[in-house]
């Protein structure tokens, strides 16, 4: 079992080794390429993955056919459309690796008999929808209330590893902004750093 799930599950709630070699075996360790989809919209969504290196984004076509992320995940993060996951549906949402990634998955028939099994591992995972759910809330909040560019700030403060690892044209599709004009953020804020550098060096 990778030693990443190992102190993610031990970070949130309290269990013995044993049980954390018997929940070990519930998972299947998967090597993903760069740009590979791992759900598609449309098909079965078989899998829940823990992101152990790399990652990973969710999105969906929209009726003109661009796509529009929504979600991502880096190391330590799970991802899977959960509602078509949890009811066997077919997927709605698509999710697709940024990086080559090395993932743990897990299936439904497996989720629920390790969960049967370890019922400490329910709160783990009441745990991790908590967080998901306050992200979701959060974006949304930068959404409605602040400008695009306090949008843009707001989120590369919040999540600087995202915005150094996911390319221009994905992050603008999950901010609402077209690669240009993302661009053009990143241009002003590098030239008001360079003011402000010059200022500081003038001054000592």
């Amino acid at each position: 079992m990778s030693i990443e799930l190992i102190n993610h599950i031990s970070k949130h709630i309290s269990i013995d080794r044993k049980d954390l070699e018997s929940v070990a075996g519930f998972f299947t360790p998967v090597q993903a390429k760069k740009k590979e989809n791992l759900v598609t919209a449309g098909l079965h969504c078989k899998y829940n993955y823990f992101v152990v290196k790399g990652c990973m984004r969710m999105y969906f076509i929209t009726e003109h056919g661009s796509e529009q992320t929504i979600q991502f995940a880096l190391e330590n993060w799970w991802m899977t459309d959960l509602e078509a996951f949890n009811k066997g549906k077919t997927a709605s949402l698509s999710v697709q690796t940024i990086e080559s990634c090395e993932l743990l998955a897990i299936d439904k028939p497996s989720m629920e008999k390790m969960l049967a099994t370890h019922p400490q591992m329910e709160r783990y995972f009441r745990m991790i929808y908590e967080r998901a759910y306050s992200a979701s809330l959060f974006r949304v909040q930068f959404i409605f209330q602040f400008s695009k560019e306090d949008s843009y700030l707001h989120f590369s403060n919040a999540y600087p590893n995202f915005v150094q690892r996911i390319p221009q044209k994905i992050l603008a599709s999950f901010l609402g902004f077209t690669p240009e004009y993302l661009s053009e953020l990143r241009r002003k804020r590098v030239k008001i750093g360079l003011r402000g550098k010059a200022g500081k060096d003038r001054k000592s």
